[in-house]
């Protein structure tokens, strides 16, 4: 590769890329400007019930319901 060929790749390397930023930068305003519009398909990339809520633990109202047990153990402290 001689220098004029190196020269030739390095525009065109750095062309392509600024093309890419300016395409990018126009989807990026025009999705600005109609996101005020947009309304959701309703689709997602996850199952739905990872969007369900993770179960509740016990309030101590609940917890105040519930009597208190004591294990009992036998003389050789194994369980009953």
């Amino acid at each position: 590769m001689d220098m004029d060929q190196a020269a030739v790749f390095l525009a065109g390397s750095v062309l392509t890329a600024l093309g890419f930023l300016v395409i990018l930068g126009a989807i990026l305003i025009a999705n600005n400007l109609i996101a005020k519009y947009w309304k959701s398909w309703g689709w997602q990339f996850y199952p739905s019930w990872m969007n369900e809520h993770t179960p509740q633990f016990m309030t101590h109202e609940e917890a105040t319901k519930i009597a208190p047990t004591m294990e009992q153990k036998d003389q050789d402290g194994k369980s009953k």
